[in-house]
């Protein structure tokens, strides 16, 4: 299970789970993604947006079983949409620190039936961020090519190390460069201080800036869908085969 997020916005963190996933999917991976964010873009993304929705706030909350939200979307592609009440989650007072477990809880049973779960997480670090980080073996945090997103990637560095201090849990971190222009001597600056910071965790794949990405969630369309021969297309499969591989990128690319 892999969380994917970072405190700030803007850098692709919906983009990449939709588009990964589907990539992941197309290399014959069973895959599971979950709209973690209240914003629901990752539900609109895959088309399946629906006003009073149930979905993973529903599940949480007691009010429905997982098996009821699950949405087959695409082929080895399933999606459990965040559903109209997620923001309630983050006002939750009652439960102690046992709210932090709510999604590692209510996935227990089902882990073991996908090779991938991705949660897209929200641009934050309360009750839901705290719950994906939780039930998540693994990190993957997209950083576009700029020096605030730099800054934001080593706030969120100290977070992950607190958590692992205090369960006593290691948990595997990845970055992915998006929005990248390979051009702009600052997007090359800023990919060197990462790889210096972060060395060996950084996926050999940079997603390059392309307008389609941007474009295709608002049709419902994975880039494979709205655009299958664009950059941003050849990027997400390449990055999926990152993962599988467990490609990296060394210091000296």
């Amino acid at each position: 299970m892999i969380a994917v997020i970072n405190q700030k916005g803007g850098v692709g963190k919906t983009t990449t789970t939709l588009n990964l996933s589907h990539a992941l999917a197309q290399s014959n991976k069973n895959v599971l993604v979950i709209d973690f964010d209240p914003q629901a873009h990752l539900s609109a993304g895959y088309g399946v947006l629906r006003r009073e929705q149930q979905g993973i706030a529903d599940v949480l909350l007691g009010d429905a079983e997982l098996s009821d939200v699950i949405i087959k979307t695409r082929e080895n592609v399933s999606i459990i949409p965040a559903g109209s009440r997620l923001g309630e989650l983050e006002h939750m007072t009652e439960g102690g620190a046992k709210r932090g477990f709510l999604l590692k809880e209510a996935l227990k049973d089902n882990a073991n039936d996908y090779d991938f779960i991705l949660v897209d997480c929200p641009p934050s670090s309360g009750i839901l961020g705290m719950n994906a980080l939780l039930a998540s073996e693994e990190v993957l945090v997209p950083v576009s090519g700029d020096f605030f997103a730099l800054q934001g990637l080593s706030r969120l560095m100290s977070i992950f190390e607190h958590i692992e201090t205090t369960l006593k849990r290691k948990t595997k971190k990845w970055v992915v460069l998006t929005r990248f222009h390979e051009r702009r001597k600052l997007a090359g600056e800023v990919k060197g201080k990462i790889l210096s910071y972060f060395p060996d965790s950084v996926f050999k794949t940079a997603i390059r800036e392309t307008v389609a990405l941007a474009e295709s969630p608002g049709f419902g369309q994975t880039i494979f869908e709205y655009k299958p021969k664009c950059n941003g297309a050849k990027d997400y499969m390449e990055l999926a085969t990152d993962i599988i591989s467990n490609r990296m990128l060394s210091k000296e690319a």
